[in-house]
């Protein structure tokens, strides 16, 4: 069984995604060619949707979450970041060049985070009332082995807390305005103060935090009782 996140400088490392009809035509997706069933317990490491542009097509694409830069050597021993803080992505080695090429869209239902409460962790679930699948703002690489496999893999950025999530936790996913996806999934270029805007802490109104049972400690877990109000 798998304990909830204890760090504190980060968010958890849960979401859930749960697909509707058409997943690929509310992300414009052009030649869908995945399959993918809702996933109520996502946690690092699984692999998921991911919405990335390639010249004048976006596509969804299955990457693992935990990054791993091109660069890297050893990827069984170094630290592989699931999140990266908005505030300093251009001052990161391992983020400031992902920045300018590939950003992506990564499809999400809602997230979960533990609140300290009379000696125990508690956990709740986040999402919008209003918008059963929007998406989190993500950075993703692709990683070349000697062999000539690749490995792609992505992390999500994160921003300082709403008023909803702020009582839980002082950290949240970078949720986009569904106005800005295409903007920040594009091969072009952000200027600082359009980028400071779109990964600005998305408003509280229109979401919901209500605490769920502890099922979603165990990463097993993964049907809809892991988001059933507790």
């Amino acid at each position: 069984m798998k304990r909830p996140c204890t760090r504190v400088k980060r968010m958890c490392g849960r979401y859930s995604l749960l697909c509707i009809d058409d997943i690929c035509g509310r992300f414009r997706v052009m030649d869908p060619s995945i399959g993918f069933r809702s996933h109520f317990n996502i946690a690092p490491g699984s692999t998921n949707p991911v919405i990335v542009a390639h010249e004048q097509r976006v596509e969804a694409v299955m990457m693992q979450w935990g990054l791993v830069p091109h660069w890297a050597r050893d990827i069984k021993s170094m630290h592989r970041p699931i999140n990266a803080r908005a505030e300093n992505l251009a001052d990161k080695p391992m983020f400031s060049d992902l920045l300018r090429t590939k950003r992506c869209l990564v499809p999400a239902s809602g997230f979960f985070e533990w609140k300290e409460e009379w000696g125990r962790r508690i956990p709740f679930y986040i999402h919008k009332t209003n918008d059963p699948v929007f998406a989190f703002a993500g950075l993703y690489d692709i990683w070349h082995n000697p062999a000539g496999t690749t490995l792609a893999t992505y992390t999500i950025i994160t921003t300082p807390a709403n008023s909803i999530v702020a009582p839980i936790h002082h950290r949240m996913p970078a949720i986009l305005r569904q106005e800005d996806e295409i903007r920040w999934v594009s091969r072009e270029a952000l200027p600082a103060e359009e980028m400071h805007r779109i990964l600005s802490p998305f408003p509280a109104e229109g979401m919901e935090a209500y605490p769920v049972p502890d099922l979603i400690n165990n990463t097993a877990a993964d049907d809809e009782q892991v988001i059933k109000p507790l």
